[in-house]
């Protein structure tokens, strides 16, 4: 499992583009995670599914909130990664008024959160494998901080912790 001090393991995320621009087709691109968080200090947020009940009415909304403040502490980027498509993801952005603030990165197959170990098997309630809700400070591709939520909780991943953490680890 995915421990402070490691790096990101390498593969790709992908994220549904609304504008034509910066070397990005209009539409889903995907992003290697190496070359996207080299020289980044990036808040990574992750969580079971879009539109679900905590993560459309918390989770999220959290993190578009403090956007400005977790920049204003040294943060370059955040991103909500979720095991979902890009067109999903996308749909969730728009729905939730994530433009300019948070990246909507859908991890649509899971790879990245079975390379992180921190997957969690719904199977049994139809909504198979998917990530544990958590976030993390990266910097340059290394996990700084990590904030493991305990199955059905929402309570140390959300954007308060990870202001705090940004505040204390990026001064």
């Amino acid at each position: 499992m995915l421990k402070v001090g490691d790096k990101l393991p390498s593969g790709s995320l992908s994220e549904f583009v609304e504008i034509e621009g910066n070397g990005c087709s209009l539409g889903p691109n995907s992003f290697d995670l190496e070359k996207t968080t080299a020289g980044k200090k990036i808040a990574i947020f992750a969580l079971p599914g879009a539109f679900t009940p905590t993560c459309s009415a918390q989770h999220v909304p959290g993190y578009v909130a403090k956007a400005a403040e977790l920049k204003a502490a040294g943060v370059d980027e955040i991103w909500c990664v979720s095991v979902n498509d890009p067109f999903v993801m996308g749909a969730w952005g728009r729905d939730q008024k994530t433009a300019d603030k948070v990246r909507m990165m859908a991890d649509g197959s899971a790879d990245f959160a079975k390379a992180t170990g921190l997957v969690l098997d719904l199977t049994a309630r139809g909504m198979g494998v998917r990530s544990q809700r958590y976030s993390m400070l990266v910097v340059d591709g290394v996990v700084k901080t990590l904030n493991i939520e305990a199955p059905g909780k929402f309570e140390v991943s959300g954007a308060d912790t990870m202001l705090a953490q940004a505040q204390k680890e990026l001064a």
